[in-house]
């Protein structure tokens, strides 16, 4: 068979790697997605993550609630809920007993208000809809980094950290794929990775989540992905969706890792 004739798999993605200049630690980035024009859609077309299509309820990914990647996350964004007004947070009244509680399994989330996170500002709200932590650091010249809880900043990137037997670690930035919310991700009736509606931004995701990549890997690796992305970040090799990829890309295995962030 003529290369010509092989397809290129439709989830395929290209992948850079290199050494991190400081640790003993290997950085995978997925550049397919860095590249696309992916950006959030909420309010301009998000269906949300219930089982039915439901963008009139202007949930977003909040239906269900964050889960906090620890103790310091929940503290931090409890701090930041203390300093809300009812004027910003819809639900600041249902806070009295506090904004986090203790899932079967031990994890920390947030607790919810009448069907999704408490944080969530229904569509109508005077200040308008959406996640209230996103409106206060608007509102007060902050990143949502610094306001929201981790996964909900990160979303929808994913870091995945893996020690090898000799202490190496190997650390992989990708986006956030339905599979990675569990059992639960089949259950959605849409996904924004997924969705070619949420793949027209003319900036590409690494410039457009700067902060919060930079947040993920730290100022001298972003300094260096950035570097090596604006070399190739021109019309003829930016990907306007995730599965389109250039010909010359080797599919990379998925690795087995733990999540760490």
């Amino acid at each position: 068979m003529a290369p010509s004739d092989v397809q290129v798999p439709g989830d395929a993605h290209e992948w850079v790697s290199f050494a991190d200049p400081d640790d003993e630690r290997t950085w995978l980035f997925d550049v397919t997605f860095l590249l696309s024009g992916w950006s959030c859609i909420y309010g301009r077309g998000c269906q949300g993550v219930l089982t039915a299509p439901a963008a009139e309820r202007g949930e977003g990914c909040c239906s269900y609630g964050a889960h906090f990647t620890g103790p310091e996350d929940a503290a931090r964004v409890s701090k930041v809920a203390r300093s809300l007004g009812p004027d910003l947070w819809q639900f600041r009244g249902r806070a009295r007993n506090g904004v986090v509680k203790t899932l079967p399994s031990g994890d920390l989330a947030t607790r919810l208000a009448d069907g999704a996170c408490i944080f969530l500002n229904r569509p109508g709200f005077p200040s308008g809809a959406g996640c209230a932590l996103h409106h206060a650091a608007a509102r007060t010249g902050r990143s949502h980094v610094e306001t929201k809880p981790d996964v909900c900043w990160q979303l929808p990137l994913r870091r995945e950290d893996e020690t090898a037997p000799d202490g190496r670690v190997t650390s992989v930035v990708r986006q956030w794929d339905r599979r990675h919310w569990g059992d639960g991700g089949d259950a959605f009736h849409w996904w924004c990775t997924e969705a070619p509606e949420a793949f027209h931004s003319d900036q590409p995701v690494y410039q457009s989540m700067a902060a919060e990549l930079e947040a993920l890997v730290g100022p001298a690796v972003h300094r260096l992905l950035v570097a090596y992305l604006d070399a190739r970040s021109s019309p003829s090799t930016r990907p306007t969706r995730a599965e389109s990829v250039p010909v010359a890309v080797t599919p990379l295995a998925h690795p087995v890792v733990r999540h760490q962030s």
